[in-house]
Protein backbone atom coordinates (compact mmCIF):
# COMPACT_ATOMS: atom_id res chain seq x y z
CA UNK A 1 0.00 0.00 0.00
CA UNK A 2 0.84 3.34 -0.37
CA UNK A 3 2.67 5.82 2.31
CA UNK A 4 0.54 9.12 1.43
CA UNK A 5 -0.47 10.90 3.82
CA UNK A 6 -4.42 11.47 4.85
CA UNK A 7 -5.75 14.78 3.75
CA UNK A 8 -5.65 17.34 6.56
CA UNK A 9 -8.95 18.72 5.49
CA UNK A 10 -11.32 15.96 5.13
CA UNK A 11 -8.89 13.01 6.36
CA UNK A 12 -9.67 11.11 3.17
CA UNK A 13 -7.38 8.77 2.41
CA UNK A 14 -7.87 8.47 -1.69
CA UNK A 15 -4.36 11.08 -1.89
CA UNK A 16 -2.23 11.73 -4.99
CA UNK A 17 1.16 13.64 -5.78
CA UNK A 18 0.59 16.41 -8.74
CA UNK A 19 4.32 17.94 -8.92
CA UNK A 20 5.31 18.72 -6.11
CA UNK A 21 1.81 19.11 -4.31
CA UNK A 22 -0.52 16.41 -2.50
CA UNK A 23 -3.88 16.44 -3.88
CA UNK A 24 -7.45 15.46 -2.48
CA UNK A 25 -9.84 14.15 -4.92
CA UNK A 26 -12.96 14.07 -2.12
CA UNK A 27 -12.38 17.76 -1.50
CA UNK A 28 -10.21 19.28 -3.76
CA UNK A 29 -7.69 20.68 -0.76
CA UNK A 30 -3.83 21.06 -2.20
CA UNK A 31 -0.76 20.88 0.16
CA UNK A 32 3.18 20.85 -0.53
CA UNK A 33 4.66 17.61 -0.12
CA UNK A 34 8.26 19.36 1.65
CA UNK A 35 6.88 20.59 5.38
CA UNK A 36 4.41 19.61 7.33
CA UNK A 37 0.80 20.26 5.89
CA UNK A 38 -0.98 22.86 8.19
CA UNK A 39 -4.44 21.98 9.23
CA UNK A 40 -7.08 24.79 8.72
CA UNK A 41 -8.49 24.66 12.24
CA UNK A 42 -5.00 25.53 13.45
CA UNK A 43 -4.19 28.28 11.21
CA UNK A 44 -7.95 29.91 11.67
CA UNK A 45 -8.90 31.72 14.82
CA UNK A 46 -12.44 33.18 15.25
CA UNK A 47 -13.14 35.82 18.03
CA UNK A 48 -16.25 37.46 18.92
CA UNK A 49 -16.60 41.38 18.98
CA UNK A 50 -14.59 41.47 21.81
CA UNK A 51 -11.85 39.53 21.28
CA UNK A 52 -12.32 36.22 22.68
CA UNK A 53 -11.91 33.31 21.28
CA UNK A 54 -14.53 31.42 19.72
CA UNK A 55 -14.21 27.50 19.57
CA UNK A 56 -16.53 24.59 18.44
CA UNK A 57 -18.84 24.13 21.27
CA UNK A 58 -19.31 27.22 22.78
CA UNK A 59 -22.45 29.52 23.68
CA UNK A 60 -22.78 32.97 22.38
CA UNK A 61 -25.10 36.33 22.94
CA UNK A 62 -26.18 38.03 19.80
CA UNK A 63 -25.18 41.49 20.42
CA UNK A 64 -27.01 43.87 17.95
CA UNK A 65 -30.90 42.95 15.97
CA UNK A 66 -30.08 41.20 12.89
CA UNK A 67 -32.74 41.07 10.07
CA UNK A 68 -33.14 37.79 8.83
CA UNK A 69 -32.91 38.28 4.87
CA UNK A 70 -36.02 36.67 3.52
CA UNK A 71 -38.02 36.79 6.03
CA UNK A 72 -39.60 39.60 8.11
CA UNK A 73 -37.78 38.11 11.06
CA UNK A 74 -34.83 39.85 13.32
CA UNK A 75 -33.00 38.06 15.81
CA UNK A 76 -33.11 40.39 19.02
CA UNK A 77 -30.31 41.63 20.92
CA UNK A 78 -29.85 38.82 23.97
CA UNK A 79 -30.56 35.84 22.13
CA UNK A 80 -28.21 32.86 23.51
CA UNK A 81 -27.00 30.85 20.93
CA UNK A 82 -25.90 27.16 21.98
CA UNK A 83 -23.75 24.75 20.22
CA UNK A 84 -22.10 26.92 17.57
CA UNK A 85 -19.41 25.13 14.60
CA UNK A 86 -16.67 27.43 13.62
CA UNK A 87 -16.85 27.26 9.53
CA UNK A 88 -14.76 29.01 6.66
CA UNK A 89 -16.54 31.96 4.87
CA UNK A 90 -17.89 35.70 5.11
CA UNK A 91 -20.60 33.73 8.10
CA UNK A 92 -17.84 32.05 10.26
CA UNK A 93 -20.94 30.46 12.70
CA UNK A 94 -23.19 28.18 11.81
CA UNK A 95 -25.72 27.43 14.76
CA UNK A 96 -29.40 26.95 15.65
CA UNK A 97 -31.29 29.35 17.07
CA UNK A 98 -34.55 28.23 18.86
CA UNK A 99 -37.84 29.55 17.06
CA UNK A 100 -35.89 30.02 13.90
CA UNK A 101 -33.91 27.32 12.60
CA UNK A 102 -30.25 26.64 11.40
CA UNK A 103 -28.50 29.95 10.05
CA UNK A 104 -25.18 31.32 10.16
CA UNK A 105 -23.62 34.17 11.88
CA UNK A 106 -20.66 36.61 11.70
CA UNK A 107 -18.50 36.59 14.70
CA UNK A 108 -18.42 40.41 14.39
CA UNK A 109 -22.07 40.32 16.08
CA UNK A 110 -21.89 38.08 19.24
CA UNK A 111 -19.66 37.72 22.40
CA UNK A 112 -19.01 34.85 24.10
CA UNK A 113 -21.23 33.73 26.64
Amino acid sequence: MSSLPKCPKCSSEYIYEDGAMFVCPECAHEWPMAGPAESPEESRVVRDAFGNVLNDGDSVTVIKDLKIKGSSSVVKVGTKVRNIRIVDGDHDIDCKIDGIGAMQLKSEYVKKA
